[in-house]
This record gives structure tokens, C-alpha cells and sequence, in this order.
């Protein structure tokens, strides 16, 4: 069982569920579902392996999450957990408008619940859930080539202004519609430079049920 969060996006549940179906439409060995990270409709012990990535960061109660993903678990099973750290997000050239766009993506996703720098929690957390036997590890993201830098660059453009990130930035008065064209410029900017360089820094647990 694999639970999913595209980060950043705020894409709905059924969205990201029709966009797995999408990718993964001649495989007939999967089964897709919606559901409550916090209330899985699934029985005591009935999986092998529970992944969960990029969700602990959306996720009022991360520690009740991994709680329940290790109830669905059967023992000796897997729990697996990945997530960013937007603090130790890098890049460069140096861009004022990337600046500005971190500190509204923390705001807004903090005011949500959320927690932007989930990478580094999770062995607290997990640890919180009851999980004795724990190996944390971390993996990076380099967006560094030409075809990576558009991707990086032109999806968070797009983000910045169309995702519920945006609308819930213009809704509580933390942005203008001004100010997320400009960070939208900030991006693309960032992404034409030729020695354009980002880093995201991920925490990774693998918890034993």
C-alpha cells in the first residue's frame, strides 16, 4: 500500500488517484483507493509494506498517521516514509523571488496544519508512534540540467498561481495576485539562468511494524 501527496500542488485526493490510474492503466494488479491517512480503511495487519510519501507534511497529526499505518501493518511488515525539508531547500543563482516564495509556501501550508520541514521529524515521529526498530536515512533531488530546471521551474510558476497553495494565499490576505505573478516571474527567471542549480534534501524512514 502506497500513500501519496504530490507536494506542493494541492492536488485532490481523486486527481492524484485519476492521474495514477492514468499512468498505470495496462496494470491490472493494482488497486486504487481514496482514503483518511488518519482512519485507513483497511483491517489490523492486512499489508506487507506501507509507503508513504511526501504525506507527513500535509498531515495535521503525522504522529497519529504513522500509528495508523503501523495498526494496517502486519508484524515484521514495513512502514516507509519519505518527505522534503523546505528549509534545507537550496539553490542558486541567488533569486529574491524564491525567497519570497518559501516564506509564503511555509506560511500558508503552517496556517493549514502542515509542517514544510517534515524531512527532519520524521525519526522523532516515528519514534512517537511506537516504532522500536527505526533506520532514518536522506536522499537529494538535484534539478541541475536544462530539461530538469524548465520542469522544476515552470511547474512551480504554475503552482505558485493556480494551486490551492495560491488560492488559500489569496484567502486569508497572505498574498496579492500581484505578488504571485512576480514570485511566477521569480521562478521562470530562476529556471532560464544556465548555471541554475536546486537541491531538495529529503527525510526517510523505514520503520519495522
Amino acid at each position: 500500500m502506497t500513500l501519496s501527496a504530490l507536494s506542493g500542488h494541492e492536488t485532490t485526493s481523486r486527481e492524484a488517484l485519476d492521474l495514477g490510474l492514468a499512468r498505470d492503466r495496462r496494470v491490472t494488479t493494482i488497486e486504487f483507493r481514496v482514503g483518511d491517512a488518519l482512519d485507513l480503511d483497511l483491517p489490523n495487519g492486512s499489508v506487507d509494506v506501507v509507503h508513504a510519501h511526501q504525506v507527513l507534511q500535509h498531515v495535521a497529526d503525522p504522529v497519529a498517521a504513522l500509528r495508523e499505518m503501523r495498526r494496517v501493518c502486519r508484524p515484521g511488515g514495513v512502514v516507509a516514509a519519505r518527505d522534503a525539508d523546505y528549509s534545507a531547500m537550496v539553490w542558486w543563482p541567488a533569486e529574491p523571488a524564491l525567497d519570497g516564495w518559501r516564506r509564503l509556501y511555509r506560511r500558508v501550508a503552517e496556517d493549514g496544519g502542515g509542517q514544510p520541514d517534515a524531512g527532519r521529524r520524521l525519526l522523532s515521529w516515528a519514534r512517537a508512534a511506537g516504532f522500536e526498530s527505526v533506520t532514518a536515512t536522506a536522499s537529494t533531488w538535484c534539478y541541475a540540467d536544462p530539461a530538469a530546471r524548465e520542469l522544476w521551474s515552470t511547474s512551480w510558476a504554475d503552482r505558485i498561481r493556480h494551486s490551492g497553495i495560491a488560492q488559500r494565499a489569496l484567502a486569508s490576505g497572505a498574498a496579492t495576485e500581484q505578488q504571485l505573478d512576480e514570485l511566477a516571474e521569480g521562478w521562470l527567471r530562476w529556471g532560464r539562468a544556465v548555471d541554475a542549480w536546486f537541491t531538495i534534501v529529503h527525510g526517510e524512514v523505514l520503520c519495522r511494524a
